[in-house]
């Protein structure tokens, strides 16, 4: 990375392990039309997915090399906003009768709040990639972009 940072590799005697703390680079920074939470599309609003830009960092920008208008990547991003003091959603009414874990969800209150979506791409150009189907807010941390197995 060309700001100079040190990062670690790990071998197999000095993996984490839990409980312990790991770190991560943002690189880029995800724009959409969603100003709050309830703007958001979920399987309780039905809400369409709007189109959304990733503009990526210019160190990072290279990465996109390879991608194209029509393809599929995975987004995984960083749900900023969210609690991480939670394991466990209370009971809430009209959505469900029980607590359920938040590993059987995909609500953005978890310990690591890390969200995964894939994504069709509209457009590669300079640095931003214009894809939908993110739920997210406009803000969001972009932490990392996968292209998806054909």
């Amino acid at each position: 990375m060309s700001d100079g940072k040190p990062y670690t590799v790990y071998t197999e005697d000095d993996a984490p392990q839990a409980g312990d703390s790991v770190s991560c680079t943002v690189i880029g920074t995800i724009e959409t039309p969603y100003k709050c939470m309830e703007d958001c599309p979920n399987r309780h609003n039905k809400q369409e997915f709007l189109p959304c830009t990733l503009r990526l960092a210019p160190e990072f920008a290279p990465g996109l090399a390879g991608l194209e208008p029509g393809g599929k990547v995975l987004v995984l991003y960083w749900f900023h906003r969210a609690r991480r003091d939670m394991t466990q959603l209370p009971v809430r009414e009209g959505v469900r009768d029980k607590p359920a874990g938040v590993f059987s969800l995909r609500t953005p209150p978890r310990p690591n709040p890390i969200a995964a979506q894939t994504v069709d791409i509209l457009d590669v150009r300079d640095g931003v990639l214009e894809v939908v189907g993110l739920d997210c807010l406009d803000g969001t941390p972009l932490l990392d972009i996968k292209r998806t197995k054909r």
